[in-house]
């Protein structure tokens, strides 16, 4: 699999969370990114200017460009954060706020309609790449979607999975 290796500093994302279970996440996290746009967000991601506290911080925090996946659970299950990166102020209530330390992150683009491509992908990063990685092994507890400008239905729409890696 092609990726790519950044060395990033430790940041903060904000968002929506919710806990999902590993089975069935591929169905019901796209129904949650549904409830948050349909809730919260539909109006400023189509450029209508900020009224309520949610839609203030989903502009101010370009939340929507990731999706986290935080393995904090156990049993199979996860938290998931529909974010942006945290630059602060008010985090509103049902929000939460998630920091990353300094991590090397592989970064794998994927090309092609959400969640699908990113979807497929993902499963191949940790069915294929990581077992037995020779060079990298999972230091975290998260990773991260990223989601790029454009129609997320598009044939070539891009997007990315970012994984915390550890040089053996």
């Amino acid at each position: 699999m092609d990726y790519k290796i950044k060395t990033m500093v430790g940041f903060k994302v904000i968002g929506f969370a919710r806990v999902f279970d590993g089975e069935t996440a591929y169905i019901e996290i796209p129904k949650f990114w549904d409830e948050i746009s349909e809730k919260y967000a539909s109006n400023v991601w189509k450029g209508i200017a900020p009224t309520t506290p949610y839609e203030k911080a989903i502009v101010d925090n370009n939340i929507g460009e990731y999706g986290v996946c935080v393995d904090d659970v156990g049993e199979g299950k996860f938290t998931y954060i529909v974010a942006g990166v945290y630059k602060g102020g008010e985090v509103p209530e049902g929000m939460i706020v998630y920091e990353f330390p300094d991590f090397d992150w592989a970064i794998f683009d994927c090309y092609g309609p959400c969640p699908k491509a990113l979807q497929d992908v993902n499963t191949k990063i940790f069915k294929e790449w990581m077992p037995g990685n020779p060079d990298f092994e999972f230091p975290g507890r998260a990773n991260i979607e990223w989601y790029g400008d454009g129609d997320p239905s598009s044939p070539d729409y891009h997007s990315a999975i970012w994984i915390p890696v550890v040089k053996k």
